[in-house]
């Protein structure tokens, strides 16, 4: 079975490639220079020519606060991509694969948010995203868009990359601590991904829809700024732990507002295609002894 993956050189693309070699796939990644998912023509050429049994669409516009201003970029990438990519599989009849985001929501709600929450984005970021979903669904049947949130891995720009140089750097960081969100290391989603393509070939049947997956337990950036020191402390990545102070969110102001409450609930997934929840946890060990090595 051929799948095509887009993204290939992002966080999630690049820990698909890794985990697809594993199984018995042939794998067609590419990457932005390879493939622009805003030119539909380009798509269609590509896609008439590998003739994938299914399409993994890791590729995204995710610099949340340039998305302020440059909103063009954004949604052409986030909801235009996904729109031609959906068309496309129409056309070949085969499912897509997306990935969406958290912040499709406002971050208002106190307890974890349902599928079937109604969304609300605050900035331009998750409004491209989400008008990304709709336009799947309004094309496909035979889709599935996985909503996550506070990515990881050991490429790219994120938070535990950025969180490990600060404290190499200072004796003190403040980090926000008055949101709550879970941290999900992009290995974890690949392997997501990579079940449901496994169901897909071994022919059993797949519920098709919106599902929500991150990693487990909730947490705070404040208390997830200290497990990332604390490991790195411990595999002797840093000479000392610094002090890392709570602060308000008024007193990080950013371009764009984060949600306070991102905790997206995860029974559905469970439920539905009998994927746990991975403890983020590990990732952070993963990458961290990656590394190191490295």
């Amino acid at each position: 079975m051929t799948v095509l993956i887009t993204g290939a050189a992002g966080q999630l693309g690049t820990e698909l490639c890794l985990r697809s070699k594993a199984r018995a796939h042939d794998i067609v990644a590419v990457n932005h220079s390879e493939l622009d998912i805003t030119n539909e023509s380009s798509i269609n050429a590509l896609v008439a020519h590998v003739k994938p049994a299914v399409i993994i669409n890791a590729a995204a516009y995710t610099a949340v606060d340039r998305a302020e201003t440059d909103s063009a970029t954004a949604f052409a990438v986030n909801r235009d991509g996904p729109l031609y990519l959906a068309r496309a599989c129409a056309k070949a009849d085969i499912p897509l694969l997306h990935i969406s985001t958290d912040y499709v929501f406002d971050g208002k709600k106190s307890v974890p948010y349902l599928e079937t929450d109604i969304p609300n984005p605050q900035g331009v970021y998750g409004q491209s995203k989400l008008e990304g979903e709709i336009a799947v669904a309004s094309v496909l049947d035979k889709y599935i868009t996985l909503r996550t949130a506070w990515v990881f891995s050991a490429t790219g720009h994120n938070f535990v990359r950025t969180i490990l140089r600060l404290a190499k750097e200072r004796d003190e960081l403040s980090i926000v601590a008055d949101q709550t969100g879970a941290p999900t290391w992009a290995g974890h989603i690949a392997e997501v991904l990579l079940k449901i393509v496994d169901q897909i070939h071994q022919g059993k049947p797949v519920t098709w829809g919106l599902y929500h997956y991150t990693g487990s337990p909730a947490t705070t950036w404040h208390a997830f700024a200290v497990a990332i020191c604390e490991q790195a402390f411990a595999l002797d990545m840093l000479e000392k732990k610094p002090i890392i102070k709570p602060i308000s969110t008024s007193e990080y102001p950013t371009p764009a507002s984060r949600p306070q409450n991102s905790v997206l609930a995860c029974a559905h997934i469970q439920k539905e295609l009998r994927i746990p929840q991975a403890d983020w946890r590990i990732g952070l060990k993963q990458i961290l002894i990656q590394w190191k090595t490295q």
